[in-house]
């Protein structure tokens, strides 16, 4: 009992757990709190963000494939693929080389419903035109047009596996790609 009197005599008279908080302690654990309530709304916001038709797609993907030319010959190839969906929109690109042979697409979509439409462009021959086809899920079948040419595109995903497969019918042939994340 006396070495309670002892402490309380030290402390003031008062136990140490009785004190009150200061202003500096409190307004940190405000801050805290309010930084965990942002931090959360931000996570909040990129699922989101996430979600629509072409979420299953989203971040960057990596593989091979071949493309054949207008003469036959196929060429082994390396792939990166990267898709950013927004809601009902998806910007995409696609680059792929060989030794002797390179592409770079680009394309920019809209899903209304299974409907999907949108723009496309290759950097590297300097063309571009529009996307039209249907798709959900992670299964797509488009065709890409453009004065003097077209060329069909299936995408179909399954979890972090992916195939591309493109047919043309110009100096470009074809493409078979296998992607993963």
């Amino acid at each position: 009992m006396e070495h309670l009197q002892a402490y309380r005599a030290a402390g003031g008279g008062k136990h140490r757990a009785n004190k009150q908080f200061g202003t500096s302690v409190l307004t940190r654990r405000l801050l805290i709190a309010a930084a965990v309530l942002f931090a959360a709304g931000i996570a909040n916001s990129e699922s989101k963000a996430q979600a629509g038709p072409f979420a299953s797609l989203a971040g960057s993907w990596s593989g091979a494939g071949t493309v054949t030319l207008d003469d036959g010959s196929t060429e082994r190839i390396r792939c990166r693929a990267r898709y950013a969906p927004i809601g009902p929109t998806m910007e995409m690109s696609l680059t792929c080389a060989s030794d002797a042979y390179k592409f770079n697409l680009g394309a920019n979509v809209k899903a209304e419903g299974s409907a999907i439409a949108g723009s496309w462009s290759e950097a590297s021959r300097n063309i571009s035109g529009s996307l039209q086809g249907r798709g959900a899920g992670g299964n797509y079948e488009l065709v890409a047009s453009t004065a003097g040419f077209n060329a069909n595109i299936s995408l179909k995903t399954s979890g972090n596996k992916q195939n591309v497969t493109m047919r043309a019918d110009s100096q470009f042939r074809g493409a078979n790609i296998s992607l993963s994340r």
